[in-house]
């Protein structure tokens, strides 16, 4: 059974920063990531990474502001949200894929096989 923990939520004002974190239960995975909710809005991806070469992918709204950190030896992903906008507020989700897929332009082309249970951030004027 997939177990995914995310925390590091929160309220901030515009120009803050804060940083996600995404808990495996130690499980290796290939393909993660992370996606967004807005209320109204469909889900959308923000930023994606290969954890066997580090590279990171990232949406062009989010580009410069957000990296996507992965601690190979704990198996944690992070988001870290700097200079962060009021559309920045959403329900967070971390993804994660057993296999290496892959993620198209913005990210648009991966379907993750599994997801955590989301946590809130939310951008105040």
């Amino acid at each position: 059974q997939v177990r995914l923990v995310e925390s590091g939520g929160g309220s901030v004002q515009a120009g803050g920063s804060l940083k996600l974190s995404c808990a495996t239960s130690g499980v290796t995975y290939i393909t993660m990531g992370w996606f967004r909710q807005a209320p109204g809005k469909e889900r959308e991806a923000v930023a994606g990474i290969y954890t066997t070469n580090g590279h990171p992918y990232y949406v062009d709204s989010v580009l410069g502001r957000f990296t996507i950190p992965h601690d190979s030896a704990s198996n944690i992903l992070y988001l870290r949200m700097d200079s962060l906008k009021l559309e920045d507020t959403a329900m967070y989700y971390c993804a994660v894929d057993r296999l290496s897929k892959r993620f198209g332009p913005n990210l648009e082309a991966w379907k993750p096989a599994d997801w955590g249970q989301g946590t809130q951030v939310t951008v105040s004027s």
